[in-house]
C-alpha cells in the first residue's frame, strides 16, 4: 500500500490514499466500527452528496471520503471498512487497521450499536490502545429504546476516559454532537485518564522491556505499549506495514531485539507461547469490555438478553454450532432449488418462445445466416438460459439470507467457520460467498 510515514503521515497524506483535503487545516477523521452498525449511514448523513469514492491503492477495497463543516472548520471523514478487530482476517480489515494505526488520522470515531454495546467495545478498546484521539458514538439509540435497553452513556464515558455520545444516524441534528465531541477531544485537555486493558501480570512484565526501549526511539504517532505488544506477537503483515511506515526495521535495533528476546523468555518460562498470548490478550479484552458495560447497559426486558445468549449457545456451541449450520444450509438449498424450479421453467418457456419468434422474424426479412447465428444462438440464447436458470433461485436465496442476516445468524456462521477457513488463508466472512457458489452449482447440475 505504500505505507511510508512520508506517504500516509500528516506530511503527505494526499499521496497513497488519495485523501481529498480542501485545506491544510482540515481535520481527518476515520469512521470505524463493526459491520452493520450504521457507520455508512452516519457518514452519508454528515457528508451528503459531497463525497469521493475510490479504492485503496493495491486493494480492491472501496473507501469513501466526504467533507462536512463544523465550528468554522472543515472535517474530512473517511469511511473505512467495517472490522471486528485490529487483528485482521481479510483485506478489508487489513486496510482498516493500517489506516487507523499508520494513516495518522487526527481522530478515530468508533460507531457502535447500542443494542450490542459490549461486543462493539472490543474494537473500541483495541483502537484506544493504538490511537491517541478516539471518540465513541453509540448509534441506534432509538432501536435500543424500542427493545427496552437503557444505555447510561455518562457512566461509560467516565470509565473509558474518552467522549461517548449517543446518536440516531437518521437524525442529522443528533450527529452534530459527534462533531462537537471530536472537536473537544482534539482541542480540550483530557479530563480523565484513559482506560487501559489490564493484561495478566506476566504479560505486563514482559511488555515493560520493549516499552522502555521504544519510548527512546522515534516511532511517530504510535503508542509504545501497543507497539510492544504487536512486536511480541510477531504479526508479519503488520510488521511489514510498520517497516514501511517508519522507514526502518525495528528488529535491526540491537537493544530492542534483546528486550524482545528477554520478554519472550519471560513468557516462555510462564508457559505462554504465541497462541497462548493471543488467547490471554483476547480474554483480557473481552473481560474488560464486560466490566466496562456493567451497569451501563440495563435490559428492562430481561428475556431479551437471556434469549440472545441461549441462541448464542445453540448456534455457536461446540456440539450444536456445526449441525445447526448444516441443517440451515440444507434447508435453504432445498427451499431455493425446490421453489425455483417452477418459475425457472415458466421463465424459460416465455423467453425461448420469444426467441423463436424473433428468429422466425429475422428469417422472414432475409437476415444473413451468420448474423442470425450470432444474435440468436450466440448471444440471446445464452442470455435467456442464464436469466431463466439464475434469476429465480437468486430471487429466493438472497431474501432468505437477508432475513438470516437481520436475525443475527450470519455473524454466528462466520464465527463458526473462521478457524477452519483460516487454515485455507481465508476468513469466516467468506461463508456467504461459498454458499452462493454452492447454490449456483446445485442449480446448474439440476438443470
Amino acid at each position: 500500500m505504500g505505507l511510508t510515514k512520508n506517504a500516509v503521515g500528516k506530511r503527505a497524506a494526499d499521496a497513497p490514499l488519495s485523501i481529498q483535503r480542501k485545506g491544510l487545516k482540515d481535520r481527518v477523521v476515520a469512521l470505524a466500527g463493526n459491520p452493520n452498525v450504521g457507520k455508512s449511514t452516519v457518514f452519508n448523513a454528515l457528508t451528503g452528496m459531497n463525497q469521493h469514492t475510490g479504492n485503496w491503492p493495491g486493494k480492491t477495497v472501496t473507501n469513501a471520503q466526504g467533507h462536512t463543516r463544523f465550528a468554522d472548520r472543515n472535517y474530512l471523514l473517511v469511511d473505512i471498512p467495517g472490522t471486528y478487530s485490529l487483528l485482521p482476517h481479510s483485506a478489508e480489515e487489513t486496510v482498516a487497521r493500517d489506516f487507523i494505526c499508520f494513516g495518522e488520522p487526527d481522530a478515530v470515531a468508533v460507531v457502535c450499536d447500542a443494542t450490542a454495546l459490549e461486543r462493539n467495545l472490543n474494537l473500541v478498546l483495541q483502537i484506544m490502545e493504538a490511537h491517541p484521539h478516539v471518540g465513541v458514538f453509540v448509534n441506534l439509540m432509538d432501536e435500543a429504546n424500542r427493545k427496552k435497553i437503557r444505555v447510561y452513556l455518562p457512566l461509560l464515558e467516565k470509565r473509558l476516559g474518552i467522549p461517548v455520545v449517543g446518536t440516531v444516524a437518521r437524525k442529522k441534528k443528533s450527529l452534530l454532537c459527534l462533531l462537537q465531541a471530536i472537536e473537544t477531544e482534539l482541542t480540550a485537555p483530557q479530563a480523565a485518564p484513559r482506560a487501559r486493558i489490564p493484561y495478566p501480570q506476566v504479560i505486563e512484565q514482559a511488555l515493560a522491556y520493549p516499552m522502555q526501549i521504544l519510548k527512546q526511539r522515534d516511532i511517530g504517532e504510535l503508542d509504545a505499549r501497543w507497539l510492544a505488544l504487536k512486536l511480541l506477537d510477531r504479526d508479519e503483515e503488520l510488521i511489514a506495514s510498520l517497516k514501511a511506515y517508519l522507514g526502518r526495521d525495528l528488529f535491526a535495533d540491537a537493544d530492542l531485539y534483546i528486550a524482545l528476546s528477554t520478554a519472550k523468555m519471560l513468557l516462555n518460562d510462564a508457559g505462554i507461547d504465541r497462541d497462548g498470548l493471543h488467547d490471554l490478550i483476547a480474554t483480557a479484552t473481552v473481560e474488560f469490555a464486560e466490566e466496562s458495560v456493567r451497569g451501563v447497559v440495563v435490559y428492562e426486558k430481561q428475556p431479551y438478553s437471556t434469549l440472545d445468549r441461549r441462541l448464542d449457545r445453540l448456534f455457536t456451541g461446540r456440539l450444536t454450532g456445526y449441525p445447526v449450520m448444516l441443517l440451515f444450509l440444507a434447508f435453504i438449498f432445498w427451499l431455493t432449488v425446490a421453489f425455483s424450479n417452477i418459475p425457472s421453467q415458466g421463465l424459460s418457456n416465455i423467453l425461448f418462445s420469444l426467441l423463436d419468434r424473433l428468429s422466425e422474424w429475422l428469417s422472414s426479412i432475409n437476415t444473413p445466416e451468420w448474423l442470425r447465428g450470432v444474435l440468436i444462438d450466440g448471444i440471446l440464447r445464452v442470455l435467456c438460459w442464464v436469466v431463466s436458470v439464475m434469476l429465480p433461485p437468486m430471487a429466493i436465496f438472497f431474501p432468505l439470507f437477508t432475513l438470516l442476516e437481520d436475525a443475527g445468524y450470519l455473524p454466528r456462521v462466520a464465527y463458526n467457520l473462521d478457524r477452519p477457513f483460516a487454515k485455507c488463508n481465508a476468513c469466516g466472512k467468506q461463508a456467504l460467498t461459498m454458499w452462493v457458489v454452492d447454490i449456483r452449482m446445485q442449480k446448474i447440475v439440476i438443470k
